[in-house]
């Protein structure tokens, strides 16, 4: 798999990144699609995407990852991130799951992310 300019691509994939506020969603976005990390992120209002092409087999493919305050219908797929550090985020992946469901395909392919993996020391989530 390599990178590929954002204008040319085969498919064009779109993914929706959900969860509770804090959660890291806003890093993960950026670890993809620029692959830094910022300690001092801040709470994302409105909405930010990114994108990054991968080459698959013989398809170049457009990842549109969605870091939104909103849902976005026409997804592909839904990372629903919580914070291992905080269990209450994991709490409400079932909201979040059940808001993905509503707001999108029902055949929405969907991931569940545990964050923040290196803070293992401070963890309420097993």
């Amino acid at each position: 798999m390599g990178r590929y300019g954002v204008d040319d691509y085969d498919y064009l994939f779109k993914v929706i990144l959900i969860g509770d506020s804090g959660v890291g969603k806003t890093n993960l976005l950026s670890r993809f699609s620029k692959n830094q990390f910022n300690v001092n992120t801040h709470t994302t209002v409105g909405v930010e995407f990114a994108t990054s092409n991968i080459k698959v087999d013989d398809n170049i493919i457009n990842s549109q990852i969605w870091d939104i305050a909103a849902f976005i219908r026409g997804a592909l797929g839904a990372l629903i991130v919580y914070d291992i550090t905080r269990k209450v985020t994991f709490e409400n992946v079932e909201t979040w799951l059940k808001k993905a469901r509503d707001c999108t395909n029902q055949d929405i392919v969907i991931m569940l992310v545990g964050n923040k993996a290196d803070l293992r020391h401070l963890r309420e989530v097993q």
